[in-house]
């Protein structure tokens, strides 16, 4: 009456053992005397989110509240508003999740943790509407949807066995709140990509010559259509984003213009000069079949003839044909790009090879 703004509170009792059963955690107990009497109604008769929350679950008739840990000191405050309400038979069941920590384990995993590891953490690209920040999502990183279900089902939850790879009705019939654990859960990002790479690698044979198709158009190259299986073959192993085809096996698209520092200083001598110019010539008086098989011959009868063990020459062979110094089945390669377009790279390489050995 005197005009006075004015809050409405929760009267807590003070000598009561306050008692949840959280599906995650057991029976939790809190003693009343450590709950204030939290505000209900605002002075400006608004309600808090505590009674706001508890009155729409209740509407909308929710069986289960599944949130993070740092909801279970509520949790006890919200036992007793259902039971002052006169809800208790209708409370839902409640599990507090374990916190996702960073990837080293100290502290709970923030989006700026994510941004500042490079990983993401939402599905989809996200821009913050309030401040314009950006931040970047598993689909458009390149991971696929089966994987990252399966990655983020496995933060806090395990189904007792060795099975890491699950189709989603699999999960369906596996997963269960209890088996949960309390403990907080590193966000491991490389597990993730160890995901992608397994979900790739059983991708069928046709969805990943598309991929290897559009990754190529991508890069304006040029292919013959009828190879791009077996690419995809020899590369999928090798692969853990989609992007991946194009770093791992661009050399199946175009010759190398530069090779390999590293690789060139140890590996090109005068025994490779020796062996890729006779093999050079020698594919290319070539009148046979020319798959994976007979140039395989081919080169071990050049060795043969040079004295020269195939494991001493296979890398710097694998450089004047790629640019690097490892790769999928070398001999399958050649098959591949052709006897016209192997023996050109070999001549352009031993241009480098002879000037590096002649210096």
């Amino acid at each position: 009456d005197a005009g006075e703004a004015y809050v409405i509170r929760l009267k807590v009792p003070r000598k009561e053992e306050i008692r949840l059963n959280d599906m995650i955690r057991g029976w939790v107990v809190v003693h009343s005397s450590t709950i204030d009497d939290k505000v209900l109604l605002k002075s400006d008769g608004m309600p808090t989110y505590h009674l706001a929350n508890i009155v729409d679950d209740h509407l909308m008739n929710i069986s289960h509240v599944i949130r993070g840990e740092e909801w279970l000191p509520s949790a006890p405050l919200h036992v007793l508003l259902y039971r002052f309400l006169g809800w208790e038979d209708t409370m839902p069941q409640f599990a507090h999740l374990p916190l996702l920590l960073k990837p080293d384990g100290n502290g709970k995993l923030s989006k700026r943790d994510a941004d500042a590891g490079g990983f993401p953490i939402f599905p989809l690209d996200w821009k913050d509407p309030a401040s314009g920040d950006t931040w970047m999502g598993f689909r458009e990183q390149g991971y696929l949807q089966e994987a990252t279900t399966n990655f983020l089902a496995f933060l806090g939850w395990n189904p007792g066995t060795q099975q890491e790879l699950f189709t989603m009705d699999e999960l369906i019939e596996a997963f269960t709140v209890e088996r949960i654990g309390k403990s907080g859960t590193k966000f491991d990002i490389n597990k993730a990509n160890w995901y992608n790479q397994q979900y790739i690698r059983h991708l069928p044979d046709t969805t990943l010559t598309e991929i290897l198709k559009a990754e190529a158009d991508k890069h304006s190259a040029k292919y013959d259509v009828a190879k791009l299986p077996m690419i995809a073959q020899l590369l999928k192993e090798r692969l853990t984003f989609a992007k991946d085809f194009w770093i791992e096996g661009k050399f199946f698209f175009e010759a190398p213009a530069v090779f390999d520092e590293k690789v060139s200083s140890t590996k090109w001598n005068a025994e490779a000069v020796t062996v890729i110019t006779a093999y050079k010539d020698t594919l290319t008086s070539y009148a046979g079949t020319f798959d994976a098989e007979s140039v395989k011959h081919v080169l071990h009868e050049v060795l043969e003839t040079a004295g020269i063990k195939i494991g001493k020459i296979m890398q710097a062979l694998r450089l004047a044909l790629t640019g690097v110094g490892a790769g999928p089945d070398l001999m399958q390669f050649i098959e591949i790009i052709g006897k016209e377009e192997a023996v050109r790279r070999m001549e352009f390489a031993l241009v480098a090879l002879e000037e590096k050995v002649n210096s």
